[in-house]
C-alpha cells in the first residue's frame, strides 16, 4: 500500500472544502480546474494481521450448535433436535471479499413557485443593478452535511429571482363570474318574474317577486347572487408573485462487488454488504484510483473492477468526494449430517450471522406460518 504519511482529520476537512467552493463557486460547465483531494489512506493490514484477526471466526462444535439454536429458537415451527444431536460432517472457510466505492454528490436543481400577491410576501430588489445569481453561485455552506450521509434535501429561495405578474385567471380583477349561475355571463332570469323583480297584477298594483327577492334572476348560495366569485388562483389580488427555489441535495451513490468462492456461491450479496469483516484498505479522495497490494495481484485486480462500477453521476450534480473500500468478510460453512440426509448453513462475518437458504429438517409449519417470511434476506 502507499507510504504516505496519514493526513490529519482537520487538514483533510480543509482539502476537501476547499475543492467543494471551487465546485460551487463557478459551476459544473464552467473552464476551471478541480485540484484532486490528495488521498487519504488507511494503512493496509498485514497478510499476518489478517490471518490472526480471522482465526477468531474459528469455532468448535459447541459454539457451532449454540449458534445454530439461537437461530433456531426465533422460528416458532422449528425443531431444535438436528441441531444438538446430528453430526457436524464438515466445517469449511469460505471468505468472502467486498468492494465498496461511495461517490458523494450535490445536486442543484431550480423549481418556480407561483403564489398569491398578499401584502408582505414581496421584498422587491434592493437596487436595480441585483441580479439572479447562478445556481452554483449560491452559498450553501451552512447547510453542507457530513460527508457520506445517504440523503439530505433543503430548499432555499433564489435571491432576485422574485416578479409579479397579473393573474391570468381573473385578468388582474381579483373576480371570475360564478360557475354556477353565472357560466355564460348570464344571470339565469327568474322564472316567476321574469326578470322584472316584480309579478303584475290586474286588480291590485305589482308586488316584489318573492322568489328572487326582486332581484329579477335566481338565487345563487355560492356568489351570494352577485354573479362574481372571489379568484383562487390568486385569492382575490389580481397579482401573482413567482419566485424560484433552489432544491439542493445531497446524497452517497453506492457500489458494491462481492467476490466469493464456490462455497459462499449461494448466499445473497447483500448478506455480505451488511456483515463485519476485516477492512483491508479505505481511501479517500476526489476521484478514486484503484488500491496497490505490493503482494497480491488478486486484490489489485479486485480494486480495479470495484472502481470501474463507479457510479454515473446525474448532468445536474458535482462530485465532493469518493471513498473506496475493501474487506475480507469470514464465512464459515457447516454441513450437518444424520442417517444419510444432509443440511448445510454459514455462519457470516465477525457478528456470526446465521444464512441458511431453504432446508431445515425439522420444520413443521409446512408454509403456513409467518417464520417462513424470517428467511428471506
Amino acid at each position: 500500500m502507499d507510504d504516505k504519511p496519514l493526513l490529519s482529520e482537520k487538514a483533510e476537512a480543509s482539502e476537501i472544502w476547499d475543492s467543494y467552493l471551487r465546485t460551487t463557486s463557478f459551476g459544473r460547465n464552467a473552464s476551471f480546474t478541480v485540484q484532486e483531494v490528495p488521498p487519504v489512506n488507511q494503512t493496509a493490514p498485514t497478510p499476518q494481521a489478517i490471518g490472526h484477526e480471522l482465526q477468531r471466526q474459528n469455532l468448535d462444535e459447541i459454539e457451532i450448535r449454540e449458534l445454530l439454536i439461537d437461530h433456531i429458537g426465533h422460528r416458532c415451527c422449528w425443531g431444535s433436535r438436528p441441531a444438538r444431536t446430528w453430526k457436524i460432517l464438515a466445517v469449511e472457510d469460505c471468505d468472502v471479499y467486498v468492494g465498496t466505492l461511495d461517490t458523494f454528490i450535490e445536486e442543484r436543481e431550480a423549481k418556480t413557485q407561483t403564489v398569491p400577491l398578499i401584502g408582505g410576501n414581496y421584498n422587491g430588489k434592493k437596487h436595480e443593478s441585483d441580479s439572479e445569481p447562478e445556481l452554483w453561485q449560491l452559498d450553501m455552506r451552512s447547510q453542507f452535511p457530513a460527508l457520506f450521509v445517504p440523503f439530505k434535501e433543503t430548499k432555499v429561495p433564489v435571491p432576485n429571482s422574485e416578479t409579479v405578474d397579473k393573474c391570468i385567471g381573473c385578468i388582474g380583477r381579483g373576480v371570475t363570474v360564478c360557475p354556477t349561475c353565472n357560466a355564460n355571463r348570464e344571470m339565469m332570469k327568474c322564472f316567476v318574474c321574469f326578470g322584472r323583480g316584480f309579478t303584475a297584477h290586474e286588480d291590485r298594483p305589482n308586488t316584489f317577486c318573492g322568489y328572487c327577492n326582486g332581484k329579477g334572476y335566481l338565487p345563487c348560495l355560492n356568489c351570494d347572487s352577485r354573479g362574481f366569485i372571489k379568484c383562487q388562483k390568486c385569492q382575490g389580488t389580481g397579482s401573482l408573485l413567482t419566485s424560484k427555489i433552489a432544491v439542493v441535495r445531497w446524497k452517497t451513490l453506492t457500489k458494491r462487488k462481492v467476490s466469493a468462492t464456490s462455497g459462499a456461491g449461494s448466499v445473497p450479496e447483500k448478506v455480505f454488504h451488511r456483515a463485519e469483516g476485516v477492512e483491508l484498505c479505505n481511501t479517500q479522495a476526489y476521484q478514486c484510483t484503484p488500491a496497490y497490494f505490493a503482494d497480491s495481484y488478486f486484490l489489485n485486480k479486485f480494486s480495479s473492477e470495484v472502481i470501474s462500477l463507479r457510479a454515473e453521476v446525474p448532468p445536474s450534480a458535482n462530485v465532493i468526494c469518493e471513498r473506496h473500500t475493501i474487506s475480507i468478510v469470514p464465512v464459515t460453512r457447516v454441513t450437518m449430517e444424520d442417517r444419510g440426509e444432509t443440511f448445510t448453513f454459514y455462519i457470516i462475518g465477525f457478528g456470526k450471522e446465521i444464512y441458511m437458504k431453504d432446508y431445515y429438517p425439522a420444520r413443521f409449519c409446512w408454509g403456513l406460518c409467518p417464520c417462513l417470511e424470517w428467511l428471506r434476506v
